[in-house]
């Protein structure tokens, strides 16, 4: 599956979700901004929110520190 993962052109195995999406990046559902074709999407609909052939996605990490 073809997408823009942060502005770079990636294949990556084939997702349904933006959850499933993190879940191929091992990355937190918690800790972490998703932004979808330019709409932000809303953390309680990571596990429903589509993803298609070409869709371009932002994932921003929150990181914490001092």
């Amino acid at each position: 599956m073809q997408l823009i993962v942060n502005g770079e052109s990636m294949q990556v195995d084939p997702v349904r979700t933006v959850g499933e999406l993190l879940d191929h990046f091992r990355v937190s559902h918690q800790a972490v901004a998703v932004i979808a074709n330019g709409t932000i999407v809303a953390r309680d609909t990571f596990t429903s929110f589509a993803v298609q052939e070409g869709d371009a996605l932002e994932i921003i990490r929150f990181v914490g520190g001092g």
